[in-house]
């Protein structure tokens, strides 16, 4: 099994997170883990996002990587803070090609078959289905994975709790993102664990 196929296989839903503050990393990362989802994606579209990192990382058990890598320069800095695993919105032949030749688990973004295409022909078998519900939503993707049922996948935007068991069921789906485990503004540890612990519990 890749790399990345073991990390996509850790947890039913993968986090994304939004950190503001990195103050509040390390806290929001023990209840995640402590309710059963330790792959936790940090997205890079904050200020903090790379302390974050660098402090998730220190909770034992997390597998912290980082989201939102849009270029080469996101890609290095990730990396350099710690970052276990990369995840794109979308796929260049220019980033694909330098997390390829980092030798780092990345989960790049494909919302098309030429997307798919264009990974396959770097190589790569496992993708981020993304927006997945304002690209048509499982329908949308189980139509994909009928050319290319040799890859896996997470799909990523705008999936909640309650419908993320449908996409689970589908095998070719490992994983599901989820942005809704963890509110805006301080960190309500309970909340974030018991909503981890739901998550948890679905299962393929």
């Amino acid at each position: 099994m890749s790399p990345v196929e073991t990390i996509m296989r850790t947890a039913p839903v993968i986090p994304v997170l939004v950190i503001e503050d990195a103050v509040h990393a390390r806290a929001i990362a023990e209840a995640l883990v402590a309710g059963g989802l330790p792959v936790l994606e940090v997205t890079l579209r904050t200020a903090a996002a790379l302390d974050a990192i660098a402090e998730m990382k220190r909770v034992p058990g997390a597998i912290v990587g980082a989201g939102t890598v849009v270029d080469v320069a996101g890609l290095d800095s990730a990396i350099a803070a710690g970052a276990e695993f990369i995840v794109s919105p979308g796929l260049t032949d220019t980033l694909g090609k330098a997390a390829i030749a980092k030798d780092i688990p990345f989960l790049p973004g494909v919302a098309s078959a030429g997307d798919i295409m264009r990974g396959l022909d770097l190589g790569l078998t496992h993708f981020k289905f993304f927006p997945a519900e304002a690209n048509g939503g499982l329908p949308a993707l189980k139509s994909l994975i009928g050319p290319f049922g040799q890859c896996k996948f997470c799909p990523t935007g705008g999936i909640k709790q309650d419908m993320a068991a449908d996409w689970l069921a589908v095998p070719e789906i490992l994983c599901v993102g989820g942005s809704w485990l963890v509110g805006k503004g301080g960190p309500d540890v309970a909340a974030i664990e018991s909503a981890a612990r739901a998550a948890s519990a679905l299962r393929n």
